[in-house]
């Protein structure tokens, strides 16, 4: 089920308009790595009080840091370890409003405090997660949620 067209007010035709722009930007590319590198680069200039916005993808049993924006970070993490991992396991979105309550969370960026995590699959199979940091706490919302989710579909389209 998609998103989009659920949405209503004024609060998400920002989010509407960064989605056709999203799709514009990736239209013509067909690279998966280029891809992700963009993606997470539109992601960390075109939405506010972000610190780090990029992907780990499944390689064997554990999340490998892929293209992102912001600071370092951890390279691997374990299925099921951290928020990321959660998500992997869980196969599902998670959001965390205060990342230093969340039980196992890998403090890769101290400033972090909330974080939002989305699993990417490729033919139904789950082949690693999009993972947006903030230094402010609860800053990622069912209309985040929706955002990336969708975000996140139409790259899924790309790399089927």
């Amino acid at each position: 089920k998609r998103f989009i067209y659920e949405w209503e007010g004024v609060e998400f035709m920002e989010y509407i308009s960064l989605l056709k722009s999203y799709k514009a930007l990736i239209e013509k590319e067909d690279d998966f790595i280029a891809l992700l590198a963009n993606t997470s680069a539109f992601i960390y200039n075109m939405i506010n009080d972000l610190n780090w916005a990029g992907f780990y993808l499944l390689k064997e049993d554990d999340l490998v840091l892929g293209p992102f924006q912001g600071k370092p970070a951890c390279t691997r993490i374990k299925n099921g370890s951290g928020v990321c991992g959660t998500a992997l396991k869980e196969r599902e979105t998670i959001i965390v409003d205060d990342v230093h309550e969340f039980k196992g969370h890998i403090a890769c960026d101290g400033a972090s405090n909330s974080e939002i995590v989305v699993p990417i699959f490729r033919n139904g199979i789950i082949i690693g997660v999009l993972d947006i940091d903030s230094p402010k706490f609860s800053r990622f919302k069912d209309e985040e949620k929706q955002f990336f989710e969708e975000l996140v579909w139409v790259l899924e389209g790309k790399i089927q």
